[in-house]
């Protein structure tokens, strides 16, 4: 019997598990997929928003201020990279203003720090190559960037390091509800479920409400994106926002934390996980973006993806006990979910707390915690003594594996064998980059097969590139 399952390892389930792994339970992660961070959590924008934009009377405005706080602190114990580089609203017009005027005073409300309005002169001083027509921009200097797939891979290793147990390829179809507990696909017993699952939020919360209607819808929005090779570097230096629309922020060019231009997303409702890249999409995002900077390098582009977000129809996060005992949803986390989802995890234990009060059971921190991540090995960061006194170690890190990210066996040998370890090609690509650079895993993908199969000790021809029969490799009995 576990004490909670969570259902659902994007960025905030895997939080949740990070911030109940200190206390003395009995956890469980489920997730449908082949890894953690595999919905939204691996396609967005990757920014970590200064939390000017959602209502300062939201539930979203105060936990994006609350999360992106608590950003720094968490970086540095789970491992991930987070900067804080600074955000720009641009804006040309008497409407244009009127609309940073009312994000300004939002953000007030909401205690973003060091927020302003800055002229034009300043403005071309931050980013010279920025479209002359605008006049003025909202700067958000609190405003960051971060690797979100790195985030809940982080937080899912840390509380697994500290006993919870993680569940992959494993699709929730049915939930039995039992006298002080429930009943998972007829197998799994636990006390308590937090509801985690993105765009199935409300048809997770379905299958525990049966025939009784619920309360809200999830809709899903498709952003489509271009990501620019690193040679696009220095184009812009901050996060760049059009202006918002009732459609969201608006598009986006911003450095990535490994050094990319990420530029997007456009947005679309669709009434299925499509996660495609369309033509008309990429070419509004293309539209937008060169009206922002027009000089923006554009045939520098290294790939298009998309990704879905969970709009909830109730207008804001959902993160509440429900009218059933110890059943917990954490559903319609759109944007800007990245951003708050440190904040949505102190929520969640702060409603588990309350639980276990009223149970006359009080949470109890555990005395043994690992507080710290091990951190990853990238040894084209180390100095050329610490290369060395490693490769001495160690010979596999003295074998490069990605040529564009110059990323070595070594790593990946560790990024497969860790707790939360990858199993797929692009859950080693999520971890430690190979795949990640110019050549998109041209080169390097079938080397790292290789690796995989043999740190596994599984056939090639069982190896995925994601999802479950997306093999690389072929046996002659497939034919």
């Amino acid at each position: 019997m576990f004490d909670w399952t969570i259902i659902g390892a994007g960025v905030s389930g895997s939080l949740i598990a990070h911030a109940l792994a200190k206390y003395e339970l009995k956890l469980l992660i489920l997730e449908a997929e082949s890894d953690v961070a595999c919905g939204a959590t691996k396609a967005n924008s990757a920014l970590i928003h200064a939390g000017y934009d959602a209502p300062f009377d939201s539930l979203r405005g105060k936990l994006n201020v609350r999360g992106n706080a608590l950003y720094g602190p968490l970086s540095e114990s789970l491992h991930f990279a987070f900067d804080r580089i600074g955000s720009l609203v641009l804006g040309e017009g008497d409407d244009d203003f009127k609309a940073i005027e009312r994000l300004y005073e939002n953000g007030v409300k909401l205690g973003v720090p060091g927020l302003r309005i800055i002229d034009q002169a300043t403005l071309q001083k931050l980013e010279p190559n920025i479209n002359t027509a605008f006049e003025f921009a909202l700067y958000a200097p609190s405003a960051g960037i971060t690797e979100p797939w790195e985030v809940a891979i982080a937080a899912c290793e840390y509380a697994i390091d500290n006993g919870t147990k993680l569940m992959l390829n494993y699709p929730v179809a049915d939930i039995a509800v039992n006298e002080g507990h429930f009943l998972i696909n007829s197998e799994i017993e636990t006390r308590g479920i937090i509801n985690c699952t993105g765009i199935k939020a409300d048809s997770i919360y379905q299958l525990v409400k049966g025939d009784t209607a619920i309360d809200f819808k999830i809709i899903q929005r498709r952003g489509e994106y271009f990501l620019l090779d690193k040679e696009a570097r220095g184009i812009v230096n901050q996060i760049l926002f059009t202006c918002p629309s009732s459609k969201g922020k608006g598009s986006i060019i911003a450095p990535t934390a490994h050094g990319n231009i990420i530029i997007g997303p456009n947005s679309e409702v669709v009434t299925k996980e499509a996660t495609s890249t369309t033509f008309e999409g990429l070419h509004e995002v293309k539209t937008k973006v060169l009206n922002m900077v027009p000089s923006c390098p554009l045939h520098m582009n290294i790939a298009n993806f998309s990704g879905i977000r969970a709009e909830p129809s109730t207008g804001d996060f959902i993160i509440e006990e429900t009218d059933i005992p110890r059943f917990i949803n954490v559903a319609g986390i759109k944007s800007p979910g990245l951003s708050a989802a440190p904040a949505i995890a102190e929520t969640v234990l702060a409603i588990v707390k309350d639980i276990h009060l009223r149970a006359i059971n009080d949470l109890k921190p555990k005395t043994d915690t690992i507080n710290k991540r091990r951190p990853r090995i990238h040894l084209i960061h180390q100095t050329e003594a610490v290369q060395a006194q490693l490769i001495a170690q160690n010979p596999t890190f003295g074998h490069i594996i990605c040529r564009c990210e110059q990323i070595t066996e070594g790593e990946i040998i560790d990024a497969i064998h860790r707790n939360c370890g990858a199993t797929t090609i692009n859950g080693v690509k999520r971890r430690v980059r190979p795949g990640g650079g110019r050549c998109q895993g041209g080169f390097c993908a079938p080397k790292v097969l290789e690796i995989l199969a043999r740190e596994t000790n599984r056939p090639r021809d069982e190896i995925e590139q994601e999802k479950k029969g997306s093999w690389l490799v072929k046996s002659k009995k497939s034919f």
